[in-house]
């Protein structure tokens, strides 16, 4: 009597082990596909941030040449008053 209820209680301690084993089984797997989105998501939003900071380059080197331009042309007017005042004769 004393061995069946010892092999009663062996197996009960058996099968909660084999619970708890599947229960942490599918929370490591679930931990995984968590992990694995989230580094989905940050690769989408660092190729997002690249691109961005590509777009915002151009931007940038097309202001720089648009201001040199604009430079260039409203300098070169200014160039030539000096020599307007030096021959100028009231």
């Amino acid at each position: 009597m004393l061995t069946a209820v010892n092999t009663k209680i062996l197996l009960s301690i058996l099968a909660a082990i084999t619970i708890i084993g599947g229960l942490l089984y599918r929370q490591h797997e679930a931990n995984e596909k968590a992990a694995a989105a989230a580094a989905a998501r940050a690769a989408a939003i660092l190729q997002q941030q690249q691109h961005d900071a590509e777009e915002q380059k151009k931007r940038t080197a097309e202001f720089a040449a648009q201001v040199q331009n604009n430079r260039k042309k409203h300098d070169s007017t200014a160039a030539h008053e000096g020599k307007t005042w030096k021959t100028y004769i009231p």
